[in-house]
């Protein structure tokens, strides 16, 4: 996950807490309140600044997990459906009596998964679009909108975006991974990726999704968060906006002491220009709420709409 930090680092400005805009407008902004719709898919292939290829089929690739508490070597090759062995020898410097917390093993694909758990094969996720935008300095913003269709929570998406000339010649490939550790069901989320300059305009994309695990429903990292009262208000270049709204736990939950919501903001024709995370550490307990406020920015057009992503963790 640290590179993902480092490349979200570009776009992502977090805050800590909930009561504090990380940015604030201008006295003479204007803002335009708007009551956000419910989430919607955006149309197949828009007309954009880029050509989106069709993303082939996903192919088996090793997993990062992180050692949880009380895990064990043969309970993480259960989980994902692998044999002790294959694990060992993929994890060679591992010792399995002097695992700690936080540990970092790969996990060998499997793609037939007997058990039917949780698999470090990449999960049939939907590739809704691809947007690409320029920087003044010759880089180049990628956002690669993927949408859930799954029946099970989708965890620790990335994909590989390859960017190539008029000739079909490569000019750069990196991964682009999403702001949130997980993808609810029917909703959807940009991964990003940051190419350095020097980037042609013209360039062209290709993506193929790397990595991707459905997660069974009693999973106890994630909790059954929900946002609601949304609110964003745009000011008079329709390129911020102001958004607000509440995170609340169900009765029955646990309580939450870590909370990410990801904005994600929308053109007239439904493209992707740009997407923030706030954080929060305040904890929330079973049947309450907390309120949220930010402002988003769009790269590339006047915003449209402003969807929202929850991810809570115990």
């Amino acid at each position: 996950m640290k590179r993902a930090i480092l490349v979200l680092g570009y776009l992502l400005i977090t805050a800590c807490s909930p009561q504090t805009d990380s940015q604030a407008p201008g006295a003479a902004d204007t803002l335009i309140p708007y009551q956000t719709k419910t989430p919607s898919l955006t149309p197949e292939n828009p007309a954009g600044l880029v050509v989106s290829f069709e993303t082939p089929l996903p192919t088996s690739t090793a997993f990062a997990y992180e050692v949880q508490l009380g895990d064990t070597l043969s309970q993480i090759a259960e989980k994902f459906g692998v044999s002790l062995d294959d694990l060992r020898t993929t994890n060679p410097n591992i010792s399995p009596n002097s695992m700690s917390v936080g540990t970092e093993l790969k996990i060998p694909s499997n793609p037939s998964n007997p058990t039917g758990a949780s698999t470090s094969t990449p999960v049939p996720a939907t590739v809704k679009q691809i947007e690409c935008y320029p920087t003044a300095d010759k880089g180049m913003w990628c956002f690669v909108l993927v949408h859930n269709d799954t029946l099970n929570v989708i965890e620790n998406l990335s994909a590989q975006v390859t960017l190539v000339d008029v000739e079909g010649q490569s000019l750069a490939s990196a991964q682009a991974i999403s702001p949130l550790n997980i993808l609810p069901v029917a909703a959807s989320l940009p991964l990003i990726v940051f190419f350095p300059p020097e980037i042609p305009p013209n360039a062209r994309t290709q993506t193929q999704i790397l990595t991707g695990i459905q997660l069974l429903s009693d999973d106890p990292r994630y909790l059954p968060a929900i946002v609601h009262n949304t609110l964003a208000q745009i000011d008079a270049s329709r390129r911020n906006a102001k958004v607000s709204g509440t995170i609340r736990l169900p009765d029955n939950s646990n309580p939450a002491n870590l909370i990410w919501v990801a904005a994600v903001v929308y053109d007239r024709s439904g493209r992707v220009v740009g997407v923030r995370r706030w954080e929060s550490t305040a904890e929330i307990t079973p049947g309450a709420s907390l309120p949220f406020s930010f402002e988003v920015s769009s790269l590339a057009g006047e915003i449209e709409r402003v969807d929202f992503v929850v991810e809570a963790r115990p």
